[in-house]
């Protein structure tokens, strides 16, 4: 477990980590003489749940979000599980054949990762997985982005990310990768059953050694000129043709 406090930022993340991580929330700085009515319901449900609760002007929010829009409100967190890698199959196995893993290769971009875990957290993805090094990790842009869902799904932020992917095969994951250049089309492959999807960065897609490691490469169709989409939204876009296709 993790207890390092950090701050979380954000009317949305904050309301969030009260709901569904309440233990960790240390205390909560809002606005004083803010108005809004979500700043007060946020303030009546801190204190039924015995959270220090404080009233301080906008510049000491100012200065804590760090130039984050904080929208009135910030909280001191102790983070939730960080989950270890070795915690991977468990939940697999937990999903009874349904799995369905968010794999994110060298994602740069705190914006793209907050939304890519808030799509996933939309699609009830069973976990999402990226590496440790040359990628964003979880911190206050990226929680405030993904509007909470960095602490309602299991992240996992793991050193090899081909041995991982190898783990999962090992134990019935079919890894799907997306890339431009591939001939299958998403909407042509089954995807109900235990079943890993992998994007790229933004600049660069899938690194050789993880193109290499996928069971089959598959693209996202794209009748019009551009040639690729940004991150996240081809991450929306593939974890819910999961989703149909599993509600279908």
């Amino acid at each position: 477990m993790n207890k390092a406090a950090q701050w979380i930022v954000g009317l949305n993340a904050v309301a969030s980590a009260v709901e569904h991580d309440a233990d960790n929330v240390r205390e909560i700085l809002l606005e004083a003489g803010g108005k809004n009515s979500r700043i007060t319901d946020l303030e009546q449900q801190a204190r039924r749940m015995g959270i220090e609760v404080r009233r301080v002007a906008q510049n000491a929010l100012d200065g804590v979000a760090g130039g984050l829009r904080h929208q009135g409100a910030v909280a001191r967190y102790a983070a939730a599980r960080t989950w270890d890698e070795h915690d991977l199959p468990e939940l697999i196995e937990a999903a009874e054949g349904k799995a369905l893993v968010l794999v994110l290769d060298g994602v740069q971009d705190p914006h793209n990762l907050g939304a890519c875990l808030r799509s996933a957290a939309a699609a009830g993805v069973t976990a999402v997985v990226f590496p440790k090094d040359k990628a964003v990790q979880l911190n206050a842009t990226v929680r405030k982005t993904s509007a909470g869902a960095a602490d309602t799904i299991p992240v996992f932020s793991v050193t090899n990310l081909s041995r991982t992917l190898r783990d999962l095969q090992k134990i019935g994951v079919w890894i799907y990768g997306l890339a431009g250049d591939a001939e299958a089309s998403l909407y042509a492959i089954d995807l109900k059953g235990n079943v890993a999807l992998v994007l790229g960065s933004e600049g660069d897609g899938l690194r050789r050694l993880t193109r290499d490691t996928c069971d089959q490469l598959v693209k996202i169709p794209m009748p019009g000129d551009f040639e690729s989409l940004n991150v996240s939204v081809a991450t929306g876009v593939a974890l819910f043709e999961a989703v149909r296709q599993r509600q279908a």
